[in-house]
């Protein structure tokens, strides 16, 4: 049989190891092929007193998960049980499906799926405390926009990201790529991690990638950063940052 044909352009993911599996999903529909860089794992804590601080964060009155990951963790540690007053928040879709699947029916998501649009939700404007459930430095603006509220808040960091080195097998096949490619770019700090972790032969290169982001303030720190050509998809989703590279690689090439 023949051989298969190479992709027409790739996908460089920056998610968790082990985490890409959807953007490769997504990426294959539009012809395309992935390249995971990986700067870090996610591990769940399961310490008594990440669980003491969860069930603090438990009982505020409005409740942040600001990440798939963080509602993986929190069911890990304790039972989910919401109240009838309270006010179930997710950053983006995708957090709001992993707290459906976790039995929490009445999860509410903002349409801006990022920090800017959670602030803007009327539950988070009229919030007195909040608990946070997240990682440690996730969601800096989130948590910080809310303490110059005056907001109290209850925070649980119930899992972390531990970093790790890029693997050889991924640099070398950043620096053959010699086809189009796009940058998935959802999270700032993975960006910066991942920079800081090229030689700047292999910087320069990735720099080529056009640059789709998940929202204007990554887009914003992209062109800091040094990119040149970068797109807004608009959300996290992987079938938005996909089909938003398909279709700025074909407009490059």
């Amino acid at each position: 049989m023949p051989a298969p044909r190479p992709p027409a352009w790739y996908l460089v993911s920056l998610r968790a190891q082990g985490e890409h599996a959807a953007l490769r999903r997504a990426a294959a529909r539009h012809g395309g092929g992935l390249l995971p860089l990986s700067p870090w794992r996610l591990q769940p804590r399961q310490d008594a007193a990440s669980r003491q601080a969860l069930e603090r964060a438990l009982q505020a009155p409005v409740l942040v998960f600001t990440s798939p990951a963080a509602v993986r963790a929190a069911a890990a540690l304790v039972r989910l049980d919401p109240r009838p007053d309270q006010h179930w928040l997710a950053v983006g879709a995708g957090t709001a499906a992993a707290l459906r699947r976790a039995g929490i029916a009445g999860t509410q998501a903002p349409a801006r799926m990022d920090s800017e649009g959670l602030l803007a939700m009327p539950a988070l404007a009229a919030a007195g405390q909040v608990g946070l459930v997240t990682a440690p430095e996730g969601r800096g603006l989130l948590a910080a926009t809310l303490a110059a509220r005056g907001v109290a808040i209850e925070r649980a960091d119930v899992y972390e990201r531990v970093p790790l080195p890029l693997r050889a097998s991924a640099l070398a096949r950043l620096a053959a790529l010699d086809a189009p490619a796009g940058l998935a770019l959802s999270s700032g700090q993975a960006l910066r991690m991942v920079l800081t972790s090229l030689p700047p032969d292999l910087q320069a290169r990735l720099r080529q990638a056009t640059a789709v982001v998940a929202s204007q303030r990554l887009a914003d720190l992209a062109g800091e950063l040094g990119w040149r050509r970068i797109v807004l998809a608009g959300s996290p989703r992987p079938a938005a940052l996909a089909g938003t590279a398909a279709q700025a690689v074909a407009t490059k090439v």
